[in-house]
């Protein structure tokens, strides 16, 4: 299996739950010495890693004829991103542009290229992207992420109806307000204060909890299951006023 963003946060406790499921992860990221450290973790999983940019089609092609190659490829977990948290005022084309190249086009391209070779050599295939509960609702200053998520979950949908018939399944995760280094990063103080006090179940995720959901869409206990977005989110969409 493929996963990108591998190195680190939710796609690395992916590759955790996978290879404790019997995967051989082939985890792809930006940089080398992260992908050594997360590969280093997992290796008595065969975990292999390479630099790729997913935005980069010809990098990404080489990425799925290798990953083919070496392992049995048959699913693949669309978890690089970025994130942003800034008004749309405020928020510069240049900005807005580079979210959704690495959010939404660089999914769409790892995607395509996934299903085009299961496609080319007759073979069925699980792909999981990893949207955001900013892609479901208006969260104030999610312009521009929440746009390359939302961009996401109908890629998502589309992608399912499209490639079903030919046993190629699409679903997204996702995840509400989850402890990554990425949501470190971006989140401040008052930004998790107003999290917990969102969320019904009072806490941030954890990325084991998402790495969970996406196990189970890859695997053949999903195998009816095509062109869904299951938020990991401690009830926050779903939520009502509390009393």
């Amino acid at each position: 299996m493929i996963i990108t963003g591998g190195a680190s946060g939710i796609g690395l406790a992916a590759a955790r739950k996978a290879a404790g499921a019997g995967w051989r992860p082939y985890l792809v990221d930006l940089g080398q010495e992260n992908l050594d450290a997360a590969c280093s973790e997992l290796a008595d999983a065969d975990a292999r890693g390479i630099v790729c940019d997913v935005a980069n089609e010809d990098a990404v092609e080489n990425v799925i004829r290798e990953a083919a190659e070496c392992h049995d490829l048959k699913a693949v977990v669309n978890s690089a991103g970025t994130g942003m948290d800034k008004p749309a005022v405020e928020t510069e084309v240049s900005e807005f542009r580079r979210i959704l190249d690495i959010n939404l086009v660089g999914s769409f391209i790892v995607a395509r290229a996934a299903a085009r070779h299961w496609l080319r050599h007759g073979q069925t295939g699980a792909i999981v992207n990893i949207s955001s509960v900013s892609g479901l609702c208006g969260n104030k200053g999610r312009v521009a992420y929440g746009a390359s998520k939302g961009g996401v979950n109908l890629m998502t949908l589309v992608m399912a109806t499209e490639l079903g018939g030919q046993g190629i399944r699409v679903n997204a995760v996702a995840p509400g307000p989850i402890d990554t280094p990425l949501a470190r990063s971006v989140h401040t103080v008052d930004v998790r204060r107003q999290w917990n006090e969102r969320v019904p179940q009072g806490r941030y995720g954890a990325p084991e909890e998402v790495a969970d959901a996406i196990c189970f869409l890859i695997s053949d206990q999903a195998s009816y299951i095509n062109g869904q977005i299951l938020a990991v989110d401690g009830g926050f969409v779903n939520a009502g006023l509390a009393v």
